[in-house]
C-alpha cells in the first residue's frame, strides 16, 4: 500500500508562486508515474500535470502549460510541482497521485488559495 505525503499549499496573491511536494513511500516505483489533479469550488476534478518515473518524461493540462513544472527526486521519492503566475482560477484542493499498472493511489489533498 503506497502511502502519499503533501505539503506546500496556503495562500497566494496572483501572479505569485507556490511550491507543493508529496513523498511516497511503501511501493516500487518501476512502471508508476505520479501527478497532481485539483477540485475547484463547484468544479469537478481535473488532471493537472503527471511524471513518469522512469526516464521523467510530463504531460500537462493545457490550463497550465508554461506556468507549471513538474519535477522528481530519485533520492526522496518526491515528486515537486513548481506554480508560477497563479491566477484566481487555480484555487482549489490540490491532490497528489501515484499510478502503477492501473492501480491509482491519492494524497489526502491540500489547499491552494490564490488571491486577486
Amino acid at each position: 500500500q503506497v502511502q502519499l505525503v503533501e505539503s506546500g499549499g496556503g495562500l497566494v496573491q496572483a501572479e505569485g508562486s507556490l511550491r507543493l511536494s508529496c513523498a511516497a513511500s511503501g511501493s516500487p516505483f518501476d512502471g508508476s508515474d505520479m501527478g497532481w489533479y485539483r477540485q475547484g469550488p463547484g468544479k469537478e476534478r481535473e488532471f493537472v500535470a503527471r511524471i513518469f518515473w522512469v526516464g521523467g518524461s510530463t504531460s500537462y493540462a493545457d490550463s497550465v502549460k508554461g506556468r507549471f513544472t513538474i519535477s522528481r527526486d530519485n533520492v526522496k521519492n518526491t515528486v515537486y510541482p513548481q506554480m508560477n503566475s497563479l491566477k484566481p482560477e487555480d484555487t482549489a484542493i490540490y491532490y497528489c497521485t501515484f499510478r502503477r499498472f492501473g492501480s491509482i493511489s491519492w494524497g489526502q489533498g491540500t489547499q491552494v488559495t490564490v488571491s486577486s
